[in-house]
């Protein structure tokens, strides 16, 4: 199964370090993550390198369904503000133990996957580039591709000033 690097570039219409706020703290990054009608109860965040995060993603209840939470960790391979983060990514359990991708019904994940932002100001705008290296080729990579670029476009509604980044 060949494994593939998903890689995302926006422009969005903020200073660099208005972004990388919205990447590195809390209170921000709970008003963005995640796709189109999932909110985010918990976020903790130890930003040093071998620090480690722990997101608690909330998905909408389905009809007669129940709401389901999805947990993700990793840890903080690299950190230069406002330039850069590299950091690995797995599914985890409420505690932060990282699971496998059936834990939560899903096939084809690796335990651990790669993740890096790159943050560049260009003429007051900020280029961000997402690289997320380890999914396999297919369905999951999607996937992951729909998620994150609706995650975007929420943070970019939240940096247009739809709502404002905590700390301006």
């Amino acid at each position: 199964m060949a494994i593939q690097e998903l890689v995302i570039i926006r422009i969005f219409a903020a200073a660099r370090d208005r972004v990388w706020r919205a990447w590195t703290e809390p209170e921000n990054v709970k008003q963005w993550w995640g796709p189109l009608g999932f909110t985010v109860p918990t976020i903790r965040i130890d930003l040093r390198v071998g620090g480690k995060y722990l997101f608690c993603m909330r998905g909408a209840a389905e009809p007669g369904g129940e709401v389901r939470d999805f947990w993700s960790t990793g840890t903080y391979k690299e950190i230069v503000p406002p330039e850069k983060l590299a950091m690995s990514d797995s599914f985890a359990d409420e505690q932060g133990n990282i699971v496998p991708s059936t834990y939560y019904g899903m096939e084809g994940m690796p335990l651990e996957l790669q993740m890096s932002v790159i943050l560049e100001e260009i003429d007051g705008k900020t280029r961000m580039t997402l690289r997320h290296l380890g999914f396999s080729a297919g369905e999951t990579s999607e996937l992951a591709r729909s998620g994150w670029d609706q995650s975007f476009d929420k943070l970019a509604a939240l940096l247009a000033g739809d709502n404002q980044v905590r700390g301006d």
